[in-house]
């Protein structure tokens, strides 16, 4: 599977946690031989995708490089409850060192990939490709939109560089819809153009200054709908806003496009996962 995430987003993200954890050293692994060997496993104690398996290898690389790690599965295998994952086989105080980094990491990215595939499977049936938000964990973005694609989701915009999200406030100081479209075509004329209206007045008012994306805010599914029968394909529709499990698949079934829902990131719940050792001086 592909994904955009960089190598360096990667040891960066891995190096600050390692730095955040460790500090000026690990004083409790310090009570074990320095050159004292061990097994250990990492159990997945409920079903879920497993996702993160680049952060686990580089925590442990960083920490030791020779530490070997074996993996029974592979990144965006759905696993059942109880199931060992990994087999990590090296320098006791290393692996003890970097154990929580790790499963911080994995814990975290596998809850996202598992709740995106969830609600995937929701609108499988259907048009609507699902979107997360920039409602991420701050310096954890790469790792969770990442996560999101490997749950078979989609990502929205990185940031504020790589498209433009002209909202309400934006629109406010702009000095209405059909001048903050106009203005953001002279300025970039290549970025993805999306502005959010709120009501379906506001939606005619978008409609004719054919932006790329139509996000309809907190629109009710008959609005939606009325919305998706007015467009007639012109330009693309997202729906936005307080869009849960139980609402998905009714919106999707609208001829919406998009579906941007913001806790696939920012509720994550974590995987429950533990680290295990084995076996000592192997």
């Amino acid at each position: 599977m592909t994904t955009d995430i960089s190598h360096k987003a990667l040891t960066e993200n891995v190096s600050t946690a390692l730095a955040e954890d460790i500090g000026s050293g690990d004083i409790t692994a310090f009570l074990i031989p320095k050159q004292q060997m061990c097994n250990a496993h990492v159990l997945c104690r409920e079903e879920a995708i497993i996702c993160g398996i680049p952060w686990v290898n580089e925590v442990f690389h960083q920490l030791d490089s020779k530490i070997k790690l074996n993996w029974l599965c592979a990144e965006g295998d759905r696993v059942k409850d109880n199931t060992k994952i990994v087999k990590i086989v090296g320098n006791t105080r290393a692996i003890l060192t970097g154990e929580r980094t790790a499963l911080n990491f994995l814990q975290m990215m596998s809850g996202t990939a598992t709740r995106t595939r969830d609600n995937v499977d929701l609108i499988q049936d259907t048009q609507a490709i699902l979107l997360d938000t920039r409602k991420t964990i701050p310096g954890l973005r790469a790792a969770q939109k990442y996560a999101v694609k490997i749950g078979v989701g989609s990502n929205h915009r990185q940031g504020l560089f790589d498209a433009y999200l002209i909202k309400e406030n934006h629109i406010q100081s702009c000095g209405g819809i059909t001048l903050a479209i106009e203005t953001a075509r002279k300025l970039n004329p290549n970025k993805i153009l999306e502005i959010e209206v709120k009501d379906l007045e506001e939606f005619s008012e978008a409609m004719t200054a054919m932006p790329d994306i139509i996000m309809l805010d907190n629109f009710s599914k008959t609005d939606i709908e009325q919305a998706v029968k007015i467009n007639k394909g012109r330009v693309k529709l997202e729906a936005s806003g307080g869009i849960n499990q139980n609402s998905l698949s009714s919106i999707a079934k609208t001829g919406i496009n998009y579906i941007s829902v913001g806790s696939l990131t920012k509720h994550c719940r974590a995987i429950d996962l533990s680290l295990i050792v084995a076996d000592s001086d192997v």
